[in-house]
């Protein structure tokens, strides 16, 4: 990779590892579901020139706006009320593993014994950040983490079966349609929303700043230009940083705990993470359908 390009793709990772801390801060000020619902408003605002005619794949997108936009990021950060920014950004890591597990139940992905054994250590990774049930994290805020962590791997499903449509114009969709799904939500479930938006200080709508501009426009942005000029095994490793990053800028920024604890299950967590992705079988021959 060019020097260039590599210092791109850390700076997705930094990124990434903020967005947690900085999600942290906002939904301290701003209702969760109200403050993604925001968040998407910003983004289709800033990307409205790329919603153009879906044809065919549109009840796929609508399909993501739901999964991703909607359930994906409302439980995300509503489990982010009750859960570190760093545990967090670890349990979401199960992504990995759920996303192994539907592909081999909806497209018969092949999975090995170490992509099972990882499966394993990814798991028994979050068990031990959740630790004492008595004791921080929530359980039940981590569990919403861990759900999110499923429904973002249902959308990796769906949106693997998108083809050819490009990322911003995915982003833009899924943002104008999780909009009203956000804002309805956070109707029947919250409370004191005006108030919230009312009170809020230049850290609140910062957060929301950040999350649309630098997480979900830029990073997104950098991150399918690599993928499009360079092997996926070259980029992907890097995205194991993220969560790393996340715990150290959530121990520097947010005074966190960095426990014995968090540092056994992130590393489990991880390194599960890392045999899902890179202990893969060899493929087979794809079976072709009549």
């Amino acid at each position: 990779m060019k020097p260039l390009d590599v210092a791109a793709a850390l700076a997705v990772i930094v990124i990434w590892g903020l967005n947690f801390v900085i999600g942290k801060i906002g939904v301290a000020q701003i209702p969760p579901l109200l403050l993604m619902a925001v968040r998407f408003a910003l983004v289709a605002a800033i990307l409205s020139p790329f919603l153009r005619p879906l044809g065919r794949s549109w009840g796929l997108v609508a399909a993501v706006s739901v999964v991703l936009g909607g359930l994906h990021f409302g439980l995300m950060f509503s489990g982010l009320e009750g859960v570190d920014a760093g545990p967090a950004a670890i349990a979401i890591q199960l992504t990995a593993p759920f996303s192994a597990i539907l592909a081999a139940v909806y497209y018969r992905e092949r999975m090995g014994r170490w992509q099972l054994l990882g499966m394993g250590v990814a798991f028994v990774g979050v068990y031990v950040l959740a630790g004492d049930p008595t004791a921080a994290p929530s359980i039940p805020h981590l569990l919403l983490v861990v759900a999110a962590a499923f429904a973002w791997a249902v959308a990796n499903i769906l949106i693997k079966r998108l083809r050819g449509i490009n990322v911003f114009v995915l982003n833009a969709w899924v943002a104008l349609l999780a909009l009203p799904q956000l804002l309805l939500a956070s109707l029947l479930l919250e409370h004191g929303q005006l108030a919230a938006l009312a009170a809020a200080d230049w850290r609140g709508w910062g957060a929301i700043l950040y999350m649309a501009l630098g997480a979900s426009i830029t990073a997104y942005g950098i991150w399918y230009y690599l993928l499009g000029k360079y092997e996926v095994n070259r980029i992907v490793p890097m995205t194991l940083l993220s969560p790393v990053l996340a715990v150290v800028f959530a121990v520097i920024i947010l005074d966190e705990t960095l426990s014995v604890r968090i540092v056994l299950g992130g590393l489990s967590t991880i390194a599960g993470v890392a045999m899902i992705q890179f202990l893969r079988p060899a493929a087979r021959v794809p079976v072709v359908q009549p």
